[in-house]
């Protein structure tokens, strides 16, 4: 069947141009997080962080004796700082989860933006014994411990939003 009046002859199928469709196109979907997966990871990224601090500690006080977060004559476990350090770790691990949980309700790729925010926080923290008057040496083990830790978190947590974030 010809067009009428068409000097090019018959049009062809291949070549159709397609309809609009009477539909909008849909939006791209929002990533649905599984808040239960995440906040178990948390809190297992919170454990591990404790018990990161408490390693570190060890290494850094017993092994290699460089006495920080506590006076030389406290031993290898320390005093009091050492369950505060592993608290804070934990709790450092728990803010990490909540910010990840604002992130992926807010924000593109999600676990980037967590991945420089925990870099940068760990940067400030591995740096800021530097500036006080420890000796070297402390300055030195503190920024370990505190690296170990901010690397536990920060690889912990890009796992778990990789697992818990569905439709990225």
């Amino acid at each position: 069947m010809s067009a009428p009046n068409s000097p090019y002859g018959p049009p062809n199928p291949q070549y159709r141009i397609p309809q609009p469709s009477p539909e909008p196109p849909l939006a791209p979907a929002r990533p649905r997080v599984d808040a239960g997966r995440l906040w178990a990871g948390g809190v297992m990224t919170a454990l591990v962080a404790a018990l990161t601090a408490v390693v570190a500690l060890l290494l850094v006080r017993g092994v290699l004796g460089i006495p920080v977060f506590a006076p030389e004559g406290d031993g290898a476990m320390g005093n009091a700082t050492t369950g505060a350090l592993a608290g804070g770790a934990a709790l450092a691990a728990l803010a990490a989860t909540g910010l990840l949980h604002l992130l992926v309700a807010a924000t593109p790729r999600p676990e980037r933006f967590l991945a420089w925010i925990v870099a940068l926080v760990t940067a400030v923290l591995v740096l800021l014994p530097f500036t006080t008057d420890l000796s070297l040496e402390a300055s030195i083990g503190t920024a370990v411990v505190y690296l170990l830790i901010g690397t536990a978190i920060g690889t912990l947590l890009s796992s778990v939003a990789r697992s818990a974030v569905r439709g990225d």
